[in-house]
């Protein structure tokens, strides 16, 4: 974040891509998941690594439709994650601004979208039920969820309307997602613990 907010973009590149290993690393040690949750978890922070790292690993394929694909698994990863091993609840009737957010982002940003609106579409319901499958898990992992909501929704306006959004908007990105993932992690190792004991 630092290094995007002062404008040295190979260190914000090489840094990014340490994000979610040493997450998955942090999970790791704190050694209270079962099998399935941390499979889970895991699976999700790999393919948002990929997801991180797109340009990097398969610069011979097409960014962003990889990055939604990658991204797509680990959000599925996640929402299964979220309904098997963490809901303590039914989903709560504020979720729903995750719809009004749905389909306010396509109002917005479907006339930018052009041959991706329909995978950006698909893509912004899952990230959606995402958020929503985070709101019947423990206050954490469900702040984890709209905080990930909020660095894709500011990613997405960066991407499609980019003469809107001010260069601060960068960093947000990754403050916003990194607070997510950390969050979403954190709760998960924590309520796993806390069932266990």
């Amino acid at each position: 974040m630092v290094a995007l907010w002062i404008g040295v973009d190979g260190l914000a590149v090489v840094t990014k891509l340490l994000l979610m290993p040493l997450l998955a690393l942090a999970v790791l040690w704190a050694r209270r998941l079962r099998s399935a949750p941390l499979v889970l978890l895991l699976v999700a922070i790999g393919f948002s690594w990929l997801g991180d790292g797109t340009a990097q690993f398969f610069p011979w394929l097409p960014n962003l439709p990889m990055m939604l694909l990658f991204f797509g698994i680990a959000h599925l990863a996640y929402i299964w994650l979220f309904q098997r091993h963490l809901a303590v609840q039914r989903v709560p009737a504020w979720a729903l601004v995750y719809v009004a957010w749905w389909v306010g982002m396509l109002v917005v940003l479907w006339p930018h979208l052009g041959d991706l609106r329909w995978a950006v579409a698909v893509y912004g319901l899952v990230l959606g039920g995402t958020a929503a499958s985070t709101a019947r898990s423990v206050p954490m992992v469900a702040l984890g969820g709209a905080f990930f909501l909020c660095s894709d929704t500011v990613l997405a306006l960066r991407l499609f309307l980019p003469d809107a959004m001010p260069w601060w908007t960068s960093p947000l990105v990754m403050l916003t997602y990194c607070l997510g993932q950390g969050l979403i992690a954190a709760g998960v190792v924590s309520e796993k613990k806390a069932r266990r004991g």
